[in-house]
């Protein structure tokens, strides 16, 4: 029998692809990063204005020694030898730790919830809670600009996925209505679920919470909203977008990270004690999952303290960005409908939004071209978020470089 024969290049398929994102302007690769002082970076071998993370507070990124020490003494008279880099299994064998249970109450005291569950991150948070609340027979009603990882949720839990335009709310309340009617004719008991981002993570838009709590208390449904990049950033001592609104207690789940304005990891969900208590026995992401190390929920306890102390850092924050704002503006260029920190420019296209990034990293800037899937065909952009760390001549200088090199290409 002649022996079979391999293409020699297994893996042409790849290439291909690759290629085909090469050519189209959006092939992705990592570069290094080295974070400095006073909110630069080093970035293969270049200084940079750090202009592209969601470190939005500022609030000191390194554990200095005193914490660290302050930490392994508390876990010691916890009754373990030191503070564990791990959790060493799902939270439900043996990796509950005494800090994870601390957190849980901190976060539900600071949220005003009865419960609160920690997860591993922002992604493994809502990959999980969809698909605990809705299944095969349900709906979830969802932002078209929401999140990758809520997307990725909601398409795990098998429900009607029904998206509606960007803050629409007459085609969310059609949509509802249309559904509602349709599944009651059918004769099914179906759970509806609306989900959003409070602040839109590449756009710096808000959503409409106050009238989604209306339309899901006139269609009852569920409301759930992710307060990621809201988190620390608005509301009394950082409470969220919920909160500086008042209706915190009208939303069903508030679903935060840690890795924004914490600065750290990880991601919680905060409601009713009777939700938690369900999340933990069906939320996959959470049951099968190694819990978040204790080290980083004992850095979140306290970084939870700074944040709540943090008022000069969200008024300087939204100062700076405003500046930064109108300096671009000011130069011909246009910055989405948003008005929160989070500062988008829209280039159109993806080749240059790359071209405008690579310009900006000669230039000392780092701002990192977004282009789809992240956001929609056409709308390539560079997404700023100015921080406090930055001052206002940095900011100026930095406009001035962005509407410069746009302004070339």
């Amino acid at each position: 029998m002649r022996p079979m024969t391999v293409s020699s290049d297994r893996w042409s398929w790849m290439r291909d692809q690759l290629s085909e994102r090469e050519q189209a302007g959006r092939l992705r690769w990592l570069s290094q990063t080295v974070w400095l002082e006073d909110g630069w970076m080093m970035r293969e071998g270049k200084r940079m204005l750090n202009l592209a993370s969601n470190y939005y507070l500022g609030l000191y990124p390194w554990i200095s020694d005193a914490l660290w020490n302050s930490l392994n003494e508390e876990a010691r008279l916890l009754g373990e030898p030191g503070l564990r880099i791990g959790s060493g299994a799902s939270r439900l064998i043996t990796g509950h730790d005494p800090h994870h249970a601390a957190l849980e109450r901190e976060m539900s005291e600071f949220k005003g919830t009865e419960a609160c569950l920690v997860l591993s991150s922002g992604y493994m948070a809502n990959a999980g809670i969809i698909p605990a609340l809705v299944g095969r027979h349900d709906a979830v009603f969802s932002d078209r600009l929401n999140h990758a990882s809520i997307v990725d949720g909601i398409v795990l839990s098998r429900a009607e996925h029904i998206r509606y335009p960007h803050r629409d709310l007459n085609r969310l309340e059609d949509q509802l209505k249309k559904w509602t009617v349709g599944a009651l004719g059918a004769g099914r008991a179906a759970r509806k679920l609306i989900v959003t981002d409070a602040v839109f993570s590449m756009d710096g838009t808000l959503a409409p919470l106050a009238e989604l709590a209306t339309l899901k208390e006139r269609y009852g449904a569920m409301l759930m909203v992710d307060e990621a990049h809201s988190g620390g950033v608005y509301g009394i001592e950082g409470r969220g977008l919920c909160h500086a609104l008042g209706i915190h207690e009208r939303v069903d789940i508030m679903m935060g990270t840690f890795g924004k304005a914490f600065g750290a990891v990880g991601a919680y969900a905060a409601a009713e004690d009777i939700v938690i208590r369900y999340l933990v026995n069906q939320a996959r992401t959470f049951i099968y999952n190694t819990g978040l190390p204790p080290l980083v929920a004992a850095l979140v306890r306290a970084r939870l303290q700074e944040v709540r102390a943090a008022e000069e850092a969200r008024s300087a924050l939204m100062r700076k960005a405003s500046l930064f704002r109108a300096r671009l503006q000011a130069g011909g260029l246009d910055t989405g409908e948003g008005d929160s920190h989070i500062v988008p420019v829209m280039l159109g296209s993806d080749r240059r939004a790359v071209a405008v990034s690579e310009g900006l990293a000669e230039a000392g800037v780092a701002g990192l071209a977004i282009r789809p899937p992240t956001v929609p065909e056409g709308t390539a952009r560079i997404r700023f978020a100015p921080s406090p760390l930055h001052t206002d001549e940095d900011l100026a200088t930095a406009a001035e470089a962005v509407v410069r090199i746009a302004d070339e290409l």
